[in-house]
């Protein structure tokens, strides 16, 4: 059996009296793509920001590639070989990205970064024409870019540093629909060819449908459903998971249905 790209074992948050992230496990396997969705405020962003490093957890462990991240990583080598391990593109790429970098510059910095002794040139050129820029866009400011283009760049700089991990969080919900579809098959061509793990973190299941093998359903801090998307989306076995079907809507929807059977359950 390979190894997980990432395991997440009893992980647990709390702000005060509630408990965001409560008793979470999970694994994504090396090359797959795992989907976390579930309502506002059900732990999803938690649990990302955590695997991410961006909060700390009050109990539980996160592994990447066998190794633990636990504990603060001591030296500048430490932090950003840590770094290259799980890299996270977020939903609104304008906020991420410098307003006064160009396309080429904000790549050059993130390879002299992590990799001094290379000449970034050849990279930048790679990245851009693996997220369908091309060298055109290299020279662009972000606010000369469209948001799909942003958000391209955004993914090109996580992939810079070749991460073991990618967490999306929410990173196409900011797009039109026909963008989101350009941007998701992106991230499926990318997987084939890198081999890259995928944590997509969303509310969208149209979304997990299209682009993960794996699913876990959180609600109020917790996994309430897990198992290969396909199943779980065609047979959900726990009624939060059939509210959060239910509410997708199709033809015949009917919102005030939905909110009766919210409050009978």
């Amino acid at each position: 059996m390979t190894e997980p790209a990432l395991e997440v074992i009893g992980l647990c948050r709390a702000y005060g009296t509630v408990r965001a992230v409560d008793d979470v496990t999970f694994a994504l396997r090396t090359g797959g793509s795992l989907g976390i969705v579930g309502a506002s405020g059900s732990g999803k962003t938690t649990t990302a920001r955590i695997v991410v490093g961006l909060e700390g957890a009050d109990a539980g462990r996160v592994v990447v590639r066998g190794r633990e991240r636990g504990g603060r990583a001591r030296g500048r080598v430490a932090r950003l070989a840590r770094a290259r391990e799980v890299q996270m593109v977020f939903q609104d790429p304008y906020l991420s990205l410098d307003p006064r970098v160009s396309v080429d510059a904000a790549l050059r910095e993130t390879l002299r970064l992590h990799f001094p002794r290379a000449d970034p040139s050849r990279r930048v050129a790679e990245l851009l024409d693996q997220v369908g820029l091309g060298t055109r866009a290299a020279g662009a400011l972000p606010r000369q870019l469209s948001g799909g283009q942003r958000q391209r760049v955004a993914i090109a700089r996580a992939l810079a540093v070749e991460p073991a991990v990618l967490v999306l969080d929410e990173a196409v919900a900011a797009l039109d629909v026909s963008v989101q579809a350009q941007i998701l098959n992106l991230l499926a061509d990318i997987r084939a060819q890198t081999g890259t793990s995928y944590l997509f973190i969303t509310h969208d299941l149209g979304v997990v449908r299209c682009v993960t093998d794996d699913i876990v359903v959180m609600h109020q801090g917790r996994i309430v459903e897990s198992g290969g998307t396909a199943d779980v989306l065609a047979s959900p076995q726990h009624p939060y998971t059939q509210l959060l079907l239910d509410s997708v809507p199709r033809p015949g929807w009917d919102p005030r249905a939905i909110a009766t059977a919210r409050r009978t359950r």
